[in-house]
């Protein structure tokens, strides 16, 4: 059973919830984000997320191609992002798991099953400190 916690981000909801340019090249979009996750997998989220982490990255759409890389596992939903995150947070009863979305249906979704929840702006103050 692995012991790490897990760290769960809706690519799309995040990637939008910038108006940066993200629609004009969504798979870029989500390559800068997976990129800018990678540390997290060593260095945690200091205070609230101790490392080591597990870190996923649920793609949908025209991010789907988009690939992992150390650090960060990219999973391509088939269909609905949504049902992808809720998929991994009940396959995952054992461990802590945070989401990371700013969706209200899907916050529900996952809260039900004992996910914590965070939102964009959090996730972006340890990612790009300075933006």
């Amino acid at each position: 059973m692995d012991s790490r916690p897990l760290l769960i981000v809706d690519g799309a909801n995040v990637v939008g919830s910038r108006p940066d340019g993200w629609w004009r090249d969504r798979a870029g979009a989500a390559a800068r984000l997976r990129d800018a996750l990678a540390p997290l997998a060593d260095r945690g989220l200091p205070p609230e997320l101790p490392p080591p982490v597990e870190v996923v990255l649920v793609v949908e759409g025209a991010a789907r191609e988009v690939p992992g890389v150390v650090g960060v596992h990219t999973v391509p939903a088939p269909g609905s992002g949504d049902d992808a995150i809720v998929a991994l947070v009940r396959d995952a009863p054992d461990r802590r798991r945070l989401v990371v979305t700013s969706d209200r249906k899907l916050r529900d979704r996952v809260a039900a099953l004992g996910a914590e929840l965070h939102g964009p702006r959090w996730l972006r103050e340890h990612t790009h400190p300075t933006t």
